[in-house]
């Protein structure tokens, strides 16, 4: 089966690739966050991870092309020189949207963060921070980056069909089907991803988030908080009533598209996750009482699954069964 990942996960071309190279394949895999980046060299063909490669870097979102790019290249720059990457470098992106993956031109525009990119190539602008001389850049979006990454080396690779699942700054998923993301097959939502599908006065993306958390706590509590964190550990009747309408809210969005896909196993990641103690009882049990046998996995591979994930981009097999 050949799987369609045109914008989202594009289709880059193979010729300069083989299986014999991958042996001694190098790629540096990079996950961008909102408030931080992560870059690590990942041996393509062991797919994992080589040890002291791993850079983490803090990035001032709202800051100018020349700051940003700073921050970026001093993660990735790092790792190239940890790795003793010789010759071309590949640099695989786990990239947050809106984005044109195809050509790697940043179309943030008011969502909050990195909109001094918007209308950058990111290949053109940020290779001249690079010291390499020879750079090939692909990209992946996030949160399918997190979910090829759990299917290929987290418990998620013992299942066929897993949807992914990131709760952060926004509402990150991926249907997966054997390792391959799946867009346009009948069985999942336009473009594979639920983000931007309608739920009660606005989108999915408005409710299973850290601003709705934030919002809501305050809301019932009168209290302004930081973060989800900061919610969880009060556990008091206030943030309890958050967590379970946040479980509650998920579990009747996500039925109609748990019951056409039919998911094995659904992965959790991303900031929220880690409170799931305090909403997975509740999601769980609507699911179940809606007749589906689906387990749960909150990942503890967080960037990591990430970072594999972009790196496969430069595997000759990648969108193929």
């Amino acid at each position: 089966m050949v799987a369609n990942l045109h914008s989202i996960c594009p289709t880059y071309p193979t010729s300069n690739l083989n299986n014999a190279r991958m042996e001694n394949e190098i790629v540096v895999g990079i996950d961008v966050g909102g408030s931080h980046i992560i870059s690590a060299a990942v041996d393509l063909h062991k797919l994992k991870i080589l040890p002291n490669t791993n850079y983490s870097v803090k990035v001032d979102n709202k800051a100018n092309k020349a700051v940003i790019f700073e921050s970026w290249s001093q993660a990735i720059n790092g790792t190239i020189t940890k790795a003793a990457i010789k010759g071309e470098v590949k640099l695989g992106f786990a990239m947050p949207g809106p984005f044109n993956y195809e050509t790697g031109t940043a179309m943030f525009g008011g969502n909050d963060k990195y909109e001094k990119l918007y209308g950058v190539s990111i290949p053109d602008e940020l290779k001249k921070y690079l010291k390499c001389q020879e750079v090939e850049f692909r990209f992946l979006n996030d949160a399918m980056a997190f979910g090829v990454g759990v299917s290929t080396i987290g418990k998620a690779k013992n299942y066929r069909k897993i949807i992914a699942i990131t709760l952060g700054t926004g509402f990150g998923s991926a249907f997966i089907d054997e390792g391959i993301p799946q867009q346009n097959s009948n069985d999942v939502p336009k473009n594979g991803c639920l983000w931007d599908k309608p739920f009660k006065e606005g989108i999915s993306d408005d409710y299973f988030s850290t601003r709705w958390c934030l919002k809501k706590y305050h809301e019932i509590s009168s209290r302004q908080v930081e973060g989800v964190k900061e919610i969880a550990q009060m556990n008091d009747r206030h943030s309890q009533a958050v967590f379970v309408e946040f479980g509650a809210n998920m579990a009747d969005f996500m039925l109609p598209f748990l019951k056409k896909y039919r998911p094995e196993l659904i992965v959790l990641g991303g900031n929220i996750s880690k409170a799931s103690d305090l909403f997975l009882p509740v999601l769980s049990r609507k699911i179940q009482d809606a007749g589906l046998k689906i387990e749960f996995e909150i990942s503890e591979l967080m960037e990591n699954a990430a970072i594999i994930g972009s790196a496969k981009l430069f595997d000759p097999n990648f969108g193929t069964e």
